[in-house]
């Protein structure tokens, strides 16, 4: 049976004129689409109809809304496998994208009570804070704060500078298997520093992930903080 479009209201046959374009590659990902004024022109309508087209395809993935700067092709989102492994590279790679970190900051701190608990250390006692920067890519993804027992990793701070993955460098330094031990995701509104460093606008979500990872011993490793992209990422859930 062949559909009849025009027989189909006007915003569902304007937004299949423009699915097509993305499908076809007119519009690219992250490209910028005209304008609503342009694109209530071209297609001879008025800007309610057009919102309901464009409010069709986003509910579907594929365009995005960032407030002030107008409407986007939306990237098709990652899978990130939340397993017993924590494999952030492999996991982009297996999607034919490359993961790699830029280090944004590292100091050396005294152990609040919260950050203490996660680690099962004594109060006080010395933790690295690590922020990083993830990208698939050239693209920024993710924004990681972890916190590291310098009880047990003293000199930690010095092999940061060249770090490709954590988990690698635990393996490579320091003998230690990257264990999740648990996992806690929510949504949220990204915050203004956090935005301005993941490149979206203030309006979006961002799914935030704590995690605590432990080594082989069951000793706990790491405390962690990861804010993704809400929409390049979409987080699964693995035995």
């Amino acid at each position: 049976m062949v559909m009849n479009y025009e027989a189909l209201p006007l915003y569902i046959q304007i937004s299949q004129k423009l699915r097509e374009s993305i499908q076809q590659g007119v519009y690219q990902a992250e490209e910028k689409l005209p304008s609503e004024h342009q694109l209530s022109d071209r297609f001879g309508v008025n800007r309610h109809t057009l919102r309901r087209a464009i409010a069709l395809l986003k509910d579907e993935g594929l365009l995005r809304t960032d407030k002030g700067r107008g409407i986007f092709v939306a990237t098709p989102p990652l899978e990130y496998p939340i397993g017993k492994r924590v494999r952030y590279n492999e996991a982009l790679e297996a999607q034919g994208k490359k993961g790699s970190y830029e280090l944004l900051k590292t100091a050396k701190i005294p152990a609040e009570p919260d950050i203490a608990k996660k680690l099962e250390i004594a109060i006080g006692a010395p933790v690295a804070i690590v922020q990083m920067l993830g990208f698939a890519d050239k693209h920024p993804l993710l924004l990681t704060t972890s916190y590291f027992p310098l009880t047990i990793f003293p000199d930690l701070l010095q092999h940061l500078e060249a770090i490709e993955s954590v988990s690698k460098l635990m393996q490579e330094v320091y003998g230690c298997e990257h264990i999740r031990r648990s996992t806690y995701v929510s949504a949220r509104q990204v915050r203004p520093q956090d935005a301005r460093t993941l490149q979206i606008a203030l309006n979006q979500s961002i799914l935030l992930v704590e995690s605590i990872n432990e080594d082989q011993q069951g000793r706990v490793i790491e405390y962690g903080i990861t804010r993704f992209r809400g929409d390049d990422m979409k987080l699964v859930l693995t035995s």
